[in-house]
């Protein structure tokens, strides 16, 4: 999907281009479900059936004080939102900030992996954490501030559209439309962390299983937090990008 950006251009062709990567990119998150795909979700939608719901109440309130502890902390350490750059800077500049995360989380990952069960099962905090405080980063690259209460709730939709399936992303893509343009609600209460969590965990169970595996665990952890960084990185460039051109005179939303 993702060429490689022009050099050397105007920021009216640079913004064109960009139109074109957002376009694509939005093909792509709206495309159906294939048949590996549904053949997967089958079988996790099976899996979340049997289990308890005591045991999916618990999971979803300690994701949600989880992630709202994030939320509401990230902004003490976050950078001040970049000011007077055009598109071309900031995609140069989200880039950086991506390619450094993604070293993190690979090293995490990998530690995680070759510790066993535990450290293993510790990987899942420790990675919303680095992706979290990646998106908080990533707004400020794009002119935003993680001190508005909506930028936070527009930061979980990005995480949605990474970590869902079709069917939830097409809806979370809808909520994005046109987020500058609309009011948005001044409290976490209304956002649904029971979906929030069950959509994340289905999606990367498959893949963060492995890690638990001995001697291959450690690389594939490694490898499963660098992708799923990168893909979180991509969806924010593309997010912001959408906000941005959405605005209509070369300023951030």
């Amino acid at each position: 999907m993702t060429t490689a950006p022009p050099i050397g251009v105007s920021d009216d062709a640079y913004e064109t281009w960009a139109r074109g990567e957002v376009a694509a990119w939005r093909a792509l998150v709206l495309r159906p479900a294939g048949l590996a795909a549904r053949a997967a979700r089958g079988v996790q939608q099976k899996i979340n059936q049997v289990i308890p719901e005591q045991v999916h109440a618990a999971v979803t309130a300690v994701v949600e004080q989880m992630t709202r502890g994030i939320l509401t902390g990230s902004n003490l350490v976050a950078p001040a939102p970049l000011a007077g750059a055009s598109l071309a800077q900031r995609d140069a500049r989200a880039r950086e900030v991506i390619a450094s995360y993604r070293t993190t989380a690979a090293v995490e990952g990998g530690v995680a992996g070759a510790g066993g069960f535990w450290l293993a099962m510790a990987d899942f905090p420790a990675l919303v954490a680095i992706k979290l405080k990646l998106l908080f980063d990533l707004a400020a690259v794009y002119g935003k501030s993680g001190d508005d209460f909506a930028e936070r709730l527009f930061l979980l939709q990005v995480f949605q559209l990474a970590f869902s399936s079709a069917e939830h992303r097409a809806q979370v893509f809808a909520a994005m439309q046109d987020w500058d343009a609309r009011s948005h609600p001044a409290t976490f209460e209304a956002f649904d962390w029971r979906k929030f969590q069950q959509e994340y965990r289905d999606h990367i169970d498959l893949a963060k299983l492995a890690q638990l595996i001995p001697l291959i665990g450690a690389p594939i952890g490694a490898v499963v937090n660098w992708r799923l960084t990168e893909k979180l990185g991509e969806t924010a460039i593309n997010a912001y990008r959408m906000r941005w051109l959405a605005a209509g005179d070369g300023t951030p939303g």
